[in-house]
């Protein structure tokens, strides 16, 4: 099978470990810079060139689009789509899944936990979107923020309105959440493929710190998961219609919340943590399900 692998760095350890395990398996692997791709959107052949030469033959592409590149990378993944390649995850719900608001719209519409949420971009009444996410303490994310940017926990009502009141001036759109306090700075990102959690570790925020992303300092270890965790990890990411997601989940007194559904899951945190091979279960996966056409939404999305 001729796999396309969709990555900015062959050398990052996602796209590498991807590589590496499609190519034991068997298959015929390039790594593309989705960037460098250019496109001939027509009706009768669509196609699309890399450094001059057309990507033609593939059953499978793997789709790993940053957040900073995610409206021409998607372009490219609808483009394959267009020509009937099977994309791991789908143009549409790799967008779905980047529009923070969005997912958790999706997500509170078909009854997963998530904590209370207030969204705004210019509202002069403060202290009613504060009252909206229960008060505080509060965490106010940025709406576009990435890997723990744009988080900050306001602990008391004044230091909400104080940053509230400075987003505003800067014309973003912001979320408002409730603080899991007995969350303990921890949360639990599962890996999941294929409608199966296949991987779940407990991330810990380093001293001082509530935000537990490793990019920030965070920690890492393997996790046994509750059937519920499972159940709403899995309902998650189908709801986002992503095959391969990381789903991050606060425990919270009153069950799991879902905290957001990563379309481009890092590979390097979980597999250390858990000593399980997820890029080979990645793999796996496309085997039984890649076929010509298979795409639901053939690019139209």
């Amino acid at each position: 099978m001729k796999i396309c692998i969709l990555s900015r760095n062959k050398e990052l350890y996602s796209t590498a470990r991807l590589l590496d395990s499609a190519e034991k398996r068997g298959h015929e692997v390039l790594v593309v810079d989705p960037l460098r791709c250019y496109m001939n959107i027509t009706s009768h052949k669509p196609s699309i060139h890399f450094k001059g030469e057309p990507l033609e033959g593939y059953s499978a592409i793997i789709p790993r689009i940053g957040a900073s590149i995610t409206f021409y990378g998607t372009a490219v993944v609808r483009q394959f789509e267009m020509m009937g390649v099977y994309s791991v995850n789908e143009s549409v719900a790799i967008s779905r899944s980047r529009d923070k608001l969005r997912s958790l719209q999706l997500l509170a519409r078909r009854g997963i936990g998530l904590p209370v949420t207030g969204f705004s971009h210019a509202t002069m009444y403060t202290q009613d979107l504060i009252d909206l996410a229960g008060g505080a303490p509060l965490v106010i994310k940025l709406l576009e923020g990435t890997q723990g940017i744009g988080v900050v926990l306001a602990e008391t009502n004044n230091a909400a309105e104080s940053v509230i009141e400075a987003f505003r001036g800067l014309k973003q759109n912001i979320l408002v959440q409730e603080f899991i306090k007995e969350a303990d700075a921890k949360d639990i990102r599962c890996f999941v493929v294929g409608g199966k959690v296949v991987a779940a570790m407990m991330r810990t925020g380093k001293e001082g710190d509530f935000r537990s992303n490793i990019h920030r300092g965070g920690k890492a270890e393997g996790v046994k998961i509750t059937p519920e965790e499972r159940s709403t990890a899995v309902r998650a990411a189908q709801i986002m219609g992503l095959n391969v997601a990381g789903v991050d989940i606060l425990r919270a007194n009153h069950g799991p919340v879902v905290m957001e559904v990563n379309s481009s899951p890092g590979l390097e945190g979980i597999e250390k943590a858990t000593g399980k091979n997820v890029a080979d279960s990645v793999i796996a996966f496309i085997e039984k399900n890649a076929q010509p056409g298979r795409t639901k939404t053939r690019g139209k999305g």
